[in-house]
C-alpha cells in the first residue's frame, strides 16, 4: 500500500484496515474508525487480537491466518453483536500483510432471512403456489403444486406457464382466462384476480381450483399464483342445494314411511352413505321400529333390528336428542352387537320421531362436514314428519267430524221416530168421536202423560249431551268416585242401596259430564231389568302393569248379547243386526251416550258378560284413577 492510495481508501464507503504480517494495524480509514470506535492513532502499530480480544472467538482468526499462510483471498460473513450488524469480510494477502474490507450486509441478510421464511411458509402451505416472471416463465413452485400435479419442479422451473396448464389438463378456454388474469396483474390493471378453473390431479381425478393472482416484488418474479382446491366446497354446495330439493320431496309426502325412505335414499345418493336406516318410535309399545333402510344396509345385515329402551347407541342417542359421531366402534363399550362389521357411524335424532343412522365398514369415515349435512337432512325429515303428523291429525279430525255428523243425523232420525211414537200415543188418546164429546174423558192417567212428556224431554237432553262429544271436555278436576255415584243416584230412580262400591277411588274428569255418564249407565241397567237391579262398581288395572287403569259397572239385569253390543254402543250402525230382545231394545241413546262421554275424556268403553252372568261395562285408560284409602 502506497501513501498515494491512502486518500482514495479514505473515500471508500466500506470499512477498510490494513494489517502487517504480525497482524498489527498499519492503516484504518474513517469508516473503519467508526465501526471499531477507535481512532487510527490509537490502533496503528497495535496487534488486532490484543485490542479486540472478542474477535478471537469469531471467524477472523481462521480466515486471516488462512489468507496469510496460503496467500489466497478469503471472504466470510460475520455478525457484530454489539452493533447488531452483519458484515461481509474480504481479506487480500500480500507479502507485507493483509488488506481487509468489511461491507455492511445487514439489509441483504435481512432480505435473505425474510425470503427464507417466506419460502418456508410457501412450502408449508397446503395451497399450490407458483411464481412467474414478466415472460410468464415459471420461477418457483412449492411442494403442494408438485404433489397435486405429480410433476417435479425441475421440469417446470424456467418453462412457460402453458406447461403448467397443459399438465393440469386445463382447457384452452380456461387457459386463456388465466393468461388475461396474469396480464392484468403484470401491467397494473388490477391488484388481484381470482377465477375458478377445473383441473385434473395426479391421480386422474377431476378437481376445481380457485386461482388467485397477485403482484409480488422480487428480483426475478412479478406475479404469484395461489391455487386452492375447492372441490370439496363445490361438492358441499351441490349437496346442500340437492338437499333443499329433497326437502321439497319430503314435504310433498304425508306418509311417514315414504318420508323416511326418501331420507335414507337421499343420504345414500347425495352423501355417499350406502349403509343407512331410519327408526321411528312406536309410541304404543315404546320401541324404535326400523321403517326404512338402504339396499346396502339390508344386504350387509339382512334386515334392521328393533331397539327397545336402553338397547345400544341408537336408543341412547335418541334419548339424548343430540347428533353423535363415533369414529371407531371398537373403542366403544356396551355395543348392541359387538360383532357388527360397522366401524364408524353417525346417529342423528329426528326430533321426537326417531333416529337416522349411517355407518361405514371403515373407522374414521366421517368428519364434521358429514355431521353438518346429515343434521340438515334429519332436520328436513323432522319437519316433514311433523307436517305429516299434523296432516294426519287434521284428517282424523275431519273424519271424526264427518262420522260425528253422520251419527248425529242418524241419532236425530232415530230419536225423531221415538218422539213421534211418544207423541202419537198422546194424539191417539185425544182422537175421539166428536158426537160424544160431552161424554169424553182423557183416556190416559195424569202420571202417564207426565211420564211421556218427561221421556220426550229426556230424549232431547240426550241428543244435546251426545252432541257435546264433538268437542273436548270442560275443565277436569279431582273427582271422588263414590261422591259422583251418589250425585248420579240423586238424579236416577235407582235406589242408592242398589249400587255397591267395592272401594273408594279418585280420578280427574269433567265432573258434570262424569255424573251424567254414571246416571245414564244406571238408567240403562234399569231399562234392561224386569224388577230390581243391583250394580257393582269396582276398579280394574290398578294393581296390574299390563292392563290400563279404569273401573267397571256389573249389573244383574238382562244380558246384552254379543250380537247386539255394537248396535247398543252405536245405534246408527249394523242396521241388519238381529232384533234385540224386549229387555235389550234400544230406548233412546243409553250406552251410546255413555260411550260418547267416555271417549270425550279419551277413555274406552267395552261391554262384556259378567263371570256369573249379567252385563259388565268396563271403562279403561282412566290414567288418573287412584285407589283412595
Amino acid at each position: 500500500m502506497t501513501l498515494r492510495s491512502l486518500p482514495i481508501l479514505d473515500r471508500v464507503t466500506d470499512a477498510f484496515f490494513a494489517l502487517d504480517t504480525d497482524f498489527r494495524f498499519t492503516y484504518l480509514n474513517a469508516r473503519a474508525e467508526t465501526l471499531l470506535k477507535r481512532s487510527r492513532e490509537d490502533l496503528i502499530g497495535r496487534v488486532m487480537w490484543d485490542e479486540f480480544p472478542q474477535t478471537v472467538e469469531t471467524q477472523f482468526p481462521d480466515g486471516f491466518h488462512r489468507a496469510m499462510d496460503e496467500q489466497v483471498p478469503v471472504s466470510f460473513e460475520i455478525y457484530h453483536a454489539r452493533l447488531e450488524t452483519w458484515f461481509e469480510a474480504r481479506a487480500y494477502p500480500s507479502e507485507t500483510g493483509l488488506s481487509v474490507y468489511m461491507r455492511d450486509v445487514t439489509g441483504r441478510k435481512s432480505q435473505e432471512t425474510t425470503l427464507a421464511q417466506h419460502a418456508a411458509v410457501v412450502e408449508a402451505v397446503h395451497d399450490a403456489v407458483v411464481t412467474l416472471d414478466r415472460n410468464r416463465e415459471i420461477v418457483t413452485v412449492n411442494n403442494a403444486l408438485e404433489k397435486t400435479l405429480g410433476i417435479d419442479r425441475a421440469d417446470l422451473i424456467g418453462e412457460h406457464v402453458e406447461t403448467l396448464t397443459q399438465n393440469a389438463g386445463i382447457s384452452d378456454d380456461h387457459a386463456v382466462e388465466i393468461g388475461r388474469a396474469i396480464t392484468d396483474i403484470d401491467v397494473g390493471n388490477a391488484t388481484k384476480r381470482q377465477l375458478e378453473v377445473p383441473f385434473t390431479a395426479a391421480d386422474g381425478t377431476d378437481h376445481i381450483g380457485e386461482v388467485r393472482f397477485v403482484p409480488i416484488e422480487d428480483d426475478l418474479a412479478t406475479v404469484a399464483g395461489v391455487i386452492r382446491d375447492v372441490t370439496d366446497r363445490h361438492e358441499y354446495e351441490r349437496v346442500v342445494t340437492s338437499l333443499h330439493e329433497v326437502t321439497r320431496w319430503l314435504l310433498e309426502s304425508d306418509d311417514p314411511a315414504e318420508i323416511c325412505a326418501i331420507a335414507v335414499h337421499a343420504g345414500s345418493d347425495l352423501l355417499d352413505l350406502p349403509l343407512s336406516g331410519v327408526w321411528l318410535l312406536e309410541e304404543e309399545h315404546g320401541y324404535l321400529d326400523p321403517v326404512a333402510g338402504t339396499a346396502g344396509a339390508h344386504d350387509e345385515f339382512g334386515g334392521l333390528p328393533r331397539f327397545y329402551p336402553g338397547e345400544g347407541l341408537i336408543w341412547d342417542t335418541f334419548e339424548s336428542g343430540a347428533v353423535e359421531r363415533f369414529d371407531d366402534l371398537e373403542t366403544v363399550e356396551d355395543l348392541y352387537n359387538p360383532d357388527s362389521p360397522i366401524r364408524s357411524e353417525i346417529i342423528a335424532p329426528i326430533g321426537t320421531h326417531g333416529v337416522l343412522m349411517t355407518g361405514s365398514l371403515e373407522p374414521h369415515r366421517f368428519d364434521e362436514t358429514d355431521v353438518d349435512l346429515i343434521s340438515t337432512l334429519v332436520e328436513n325429515t323432522r319437519a316433514a314428519l311433523d307436517r305429516a303428523d299434523r296432516e294426519q291429525v287434521l284428517r282424523d279430525r275431519s273424519a271424526e267430524l264427518e262420522r260425528q255428523t253422520e251419527r248425529l243425523e242418524s241419532i236425530a232420525e232415530i230419536l225423531s221416530s221415538d218422539l213421534k211414537q211418544q207423541l202419537s200415543t198422546v194424539a191417539n188418546a185425544l182422537d175421539g168421536d166428536g158426537d160424544a164429546a160431552d161424554e169424553w174423558e182423557f183416556p190416559l192417567a195424569e202420571d202417564s202423560v207426565e211420564e211421556t212428556l218427561d221421556r220426550a224431554e229426556q230424549l232431547v237432553d240426550d241428543v244435546r249431551e251426545f252432541a257435546r262429544n264433538a268437542s273436548t271436555v270442560g275443565t277436569r278436576s279431582r273427582v271422588q268416585l263414590e261422591s259422583a255415584i251418589e250425585e248420579a243416584l240423586e238424579q236416577s230412580p235407582l235406589d242408592a242401596d242398589r249400587v255397591i262400591v267395592e272401594q273408594p277411588a279418585t280420578l280427574r274428569a269433567d265432573a258434570d259430564r262424569f255424573v251424567h255418564l254414571l246416571e245414564t249407565a244406571f238408567e240403562d241397567a234399569m231399562a234392561r231389568s224386569d224388577g230390581d237391579v243391583t250394580i257393582q262398581v269396582g276398579l280394574v288395572g290398578v294393581d296390574e302393569t299390563d292392563r290400563a287403569r279404569g273401573f267397571f259397572m256389573l249389573d244383574d239385569a238382562a244380558e246384552i248379547p254379543p250380537t247386539a253390543r255394537k248396535q247398543v254402543l252405536d245405534p246408527t250402525v249394523d242396521a241388519d243386526a238381529p232384533a234385540l230382545t224386549a229387555n235389550t231394545s234400544i230406548d233412546g241413546l243409553g250406552l251410546a251416550l255413555v260411550r260418547a262421554i267416555a271417549e270425550a275424556h279419551d277413555w274406552t268403553l267395552t261391554i262384556e258378560t259378567g263371570a256369573n252372568g249379567g252385563t259388565r261395562l268396563e271403562i279403561r285408560n282412566v290414567m288418573t284413577l287412584e285407589r283412595r284409602p
